[in-house]
């Protein structure tokens, strides 16, 4: 038997037939190239129909199939909600993928991203064999995926794990209702958002990030400053690694997780700062559950998703 695993962003979509060891067998991917609505939900199924043409085998010899999607996943409902891709508010994804194939033997699920990035580090990453681990995602925005006594978190409607709403800030500022507080200050853009902001308040006049076109600025040129010992790249830099760590702690309070993975397009540049990110957890978090941590990067990097959608069907949730 085998597993599919299809990993949809807002930009492209990375499929892979999966053995029962985790081996890939064969891999597809396809840039969305602004389909919207039943286009995206046609290009999934003619993905199903490449990888099992490109196996040279039919759809029974597959267990399951798993969708990584870039939002909320109803696990009660199998609708879709994800901001990127225009028309999917409330797309019936799991119903569709399974009146196409016609098949009840072959298992169906469909989870949001921050789900698969933690299932595919426990099943082939960093935190293989984990039963307690949070992978927190930074890129565009923030998100967590938590796996909790070997089970998945998903709340009352899918949406635990929106931690770039996690307030920590005592002041409340104009972006929180749209960003959330930990996103405003700590995500790619809101990295480059903070930038602009002393930017526009004339902060730091020495800083070269004064030179570029504000419409240039993103998270890439501030990491980029920082190395060069810019003083605002160093305000903007430093106050997301404090919030990191406070995240960080207060997972580790609350959650009592035995690793934290770090990943996104963020971890990238800011690995470095795992040290620096786990002392300011260590300043804030229950002190037992910290020391007992590990803070360590996304080994699968832009595969974790991928691996998480083909882990899917044999997850207890």
């Amino acid at each position: 038997m085998a597993a599919m695993g299809i990993d949809l962003g807002g930009t492209k979509i990375i499929s892979a037939l999966f053995d029962n060891d985790g081996a890939i067998l064969c891999k597809t991917a396809h840039l969305l190239e602004k389909r919207s609505g039943a286009e995206v939900g046609r290009l999934v199924l003619q993905t199903i129909d490449e990888l099992m043409s490109l196996s040279g085998q039919n759809v029974e010899i597959l267990e399951t199939i798993g969708i990584c999607v870039p939002g909320i996943a109803d696990s009660k409902t199998g609708l879709v909600w994800a901001p990127n891709i225009p028309g999917w508010e409330h797309y019936p994804l799991q119903k569709e993928i399974e009146d196409y194939i016609k098949n009840k033997w072959v298992k169906v699920r469909v989870a949001s991203d921050r789900t698969c990035y933690i299932l595919g580090e426990t099943w082939k990453g960093v935190a293989k064999g984990a039963e307690n681990a949070v992978f927190v995602a930074v890129g565009t925005g923030i998100g967590m995926g938590i796996l909790v006594d070997g089970r998945i978190l998903h709340g009352h409607a899918d949406i635990t794990g929106a931690a770039g709403w996690m307030a920590l800030n005592m002041q409340y500022e104009a972006d929180y209702p749209q960003y959330g507080c930990f996103e405003s200050n700590a995500s790619g853009n809101g990295i480059a958002r903070c930038a602009l902001r002393l930017i526009g308040e004339g902060k730091y006049k020495g800083s070269i990030l004064h030179q570029y076109d504000p419409d240039c600025i993103t998270a890439r040129e501030v990491f980029d400053a920082y190395d060069a010992e810019d003083p605002l790249a160093g305000a903007v830099i430093d106050k997301a690694i404090q919030l990191w760590g406070m995240a960080a702690a207060n997972m580790v309070s609350l959650l009592n997780p035995e690793i934290i993975v770090w990943g996104g397009g963020i971890f990238g540049p800011a690995v470095k700062f795992l040290p620096r990110i786990k002392a300011e957890a260590c300043r804030w978090a229950q002190p037992i559950a910290v020391a007992q941590v590990e803070f360590v990067a996304s080994q699968l990097g832009g595969d974790a998703g991928l691996y998480g959608a083909g882990k899917l069907g044999g997850v207890e949730s």
